[in-house]
């Protein structure tokens, strides 16, 4: 049986229009998700709360118009810190936080310890969202006043993973 070059030409033609509109529905898909929460897609704010004693509450408020995810710990520092905040591992929730806009995640932070050294008092916290695979981070940082006069610190200050409520984010 031999194949008309026009039915070669049109099995063709429609070949590489269904490969054409996989790649397009692809690409759509694909940019249609939702990417990572960062201090420019969100409104931050830190402030002392009453219970646990020696706690802040981060708050990151989505702003952007479009779901944001939320991903791992937030990367702080107290002033000019070296590293980053080390993260409570026991505080991973059990999805990943998802910000619709207006919807907010939290992230509760301890700042002393009975147990902790080289204590100092603290007046701005820098914030940096994590990346998905959180092995760095996205967006640019924050830099946020810290309340009051500013907040005493010391080597056992922490971080939560961020959660989807305020109880539980301070609950470690």
């Amino acid at each position: 049986m031999r194949i008309k070059p026009r039915v070669l030409a049109s099995a063709a033609l429609a070949l590489a229009t269904a490969a054409l509109t996989a790649t397009v529905s692809a690409g759509t898909a694909q940019a249609a998700t939702p990417g990572a929460c960062t201090s420019a897609k969100t409104k931050l704010t830190v402030k002392k709360v009453d219970r646990p004693i020696n706690h802040l509450l981060l708050k990151a408020t989505n702003t952007s118009g479009k779901t944001c995810f939320a991903y791992n710990a937030p990367y702080l520092r107290f002033d000019e810190g070296q590293a980053a905040l080390p993260v409570v591992d026991d505080s991973v929730p059990q999805a990943v936080v998802t910000l619709k806009p207006g919807q907010s995640a939290y992230a509760g932070i301890s700042t002393s310890s009975p147990e902790g050294t080289n204590g100092r008092k603290a007046h701005d916290l820098g914030v940096l969202f994590a990346n998905r695979a959180a092995n760095g981070s996205v967006g640019g940082e924050k830099t946020l006043k810290l309340p009051g006069s500013g907040v005493y610190v010391d080597s056992s200050a922490q971080v939560t993973y961020w959660q989807d409520n305020a109880a539980d984010a301070l609950v470690w």
